[in-house]
């Protein structure tokens, strides 16, 4: 197992988020830092499905407890709207060419799972307990729309796909890989998001939306 059952938390005004530092996109939320870990440890068998996909060894077992290598301190925004927004000191730090390998493996195969799910979910998704929530082609264009702000934010000018453009949707999904297989070059220049953080945030929307698809289907 060596040291890969580090998580780090992020921690805001009324929600927390407890993230994987060896497993990028392994980050779930909760209403406390207990509750955060909890939800974490409750998905690591849905992300061993990933890890199979991405052809990496995955070591890590549901009942493992956390080794919490990190607190980030309270911030505005962030966890509390629902997104994990904490860049570390070593999210800076040299990527170093096997975990930009297994990284970029991760992200593909995230992309993965979320077309096979959207593939075999009704349009029509169970709505929440007081009828919100996206349906399935809702959810998969805000994903397309969010991996458009990625790419802004580590220097590629990709366009933005309009509902249906899954050509547009594929081309800038093989620039995101293109860009974590690089090892997160900037094809600008322009100092943006740190490629660790980048990539990790990527791939935990891709698969936040996955598994709400998965779990909303009817």
């Amino acid at each position: 197992m060596g040291d890969r059952n580090r998580v780090y938390i992020e921690t805001g005004k009324s929600r927390s988020f407890a993230c994987s530092l060896d497993w990028p996109g392994l980050c779930r939320s909760g209403k406390s830092e207990e509750a955060a870990l909890a939800a974490l440890s409750g998905y690591v068998r849905r992300y061993a499905v990933v890890a199979t996909k991405a052809g990496v060894d995955f070591p890590l077992k549901e009942s493992q407890p956390w080794s919490v290598e990190l607190h980030v301190a309270t911030r505005s925004g962030g966890a509390d709207f629902g997104a994990p927004t904490a860049v570390l000191d070593d999210d800076a730090a040299a990527w170093p060419a096997a975990e930009v390998s297994r990284t970029a493996a991760l992200l593909a195969a995230s992309w993965e799972l979320l077309d096979e799910v959207a593939g075999r979910a009704p349009q029509s998704l169970r709505k929440g307990p007081r009828g919100g929530g996206r349906d399935r082609d809702a959810i998969t264009h805000h994903v397309a729309g969010a991996e458009q702000m990625f790419g802004r934010k580590v220097g590629l000018s990709l366009p933005v796909p309009h509902e249906g453009e899954r050509e547009v949707v594929r081309a800038n999904r093989a620039a995101l890989l293109e860009w974590c297989r690089s090892g997160g070059a900037s094809a600008t220049g322009r100092v943006g998001w740190p490629p660790r953080y980048a990539s990790r945030r990527l791939i935990w929307h891709v698969l936040d939306h996955a598994w709400e698809i998965e779990d909303r289907a009817t």
